[in-house]
């Protein structure tokens, strides 16, 4: 006896249906797009004043890194970093020095920058 459309079970149709690769991916933390742009336009500004000129990004299971280079040989001298799991309590935002200190932690990623973030100041 075989198997009509009818008689099949639909929860097999659709799993047969499901693309194998979205299964396989786990689930990554990433930077959005704003996160992303913020970033950037920090680093393109220490770029320029010749601070800065490699960098990483990792999007790991638990969190996002973006690590900061003066060279591409050493180990970065900032990274920042994007932890959910601390987003309700000290943040899930956090910039780490080469040594591996939080310089700050926070839950907005602007106020957590503007520890490496030397803008000019009017004196």
């Amino acid at each position: 006896m075989s198997l009509t459309s009818e008689d099949a079970d639909p929860s097999e149709q659709r799993a047969a249906a499901r693309p194998p690769a979205a299964n396989a991916r786990p689930n990554q933390v990433t930077f959005n797009r704003l996160e992303l742009r913020r970033i950037l336009n920090l680093y393109g500004r220490m770029v320029a004043d010749g601070e800065w000129r490699d960098y990483a990004i990792d999007f790991l299971k638990d969190r996002a890194v973006f690590s900061v280079y003066r060279r591409a040989s050493e180990v970065p001298i900032y990274r920042i970093e994007k932890d959910p799991r601390l987003a309700r309590k000290q943040g899930m935002y956090s910039v780490i020095s080469a040594t591996g200190l939080i310089l700050r932690r926070g839950h907005e990623l602007e106020r957590v920058l503007l520890v490496i973030d030397r803008k000019l100041a009017v004196v």
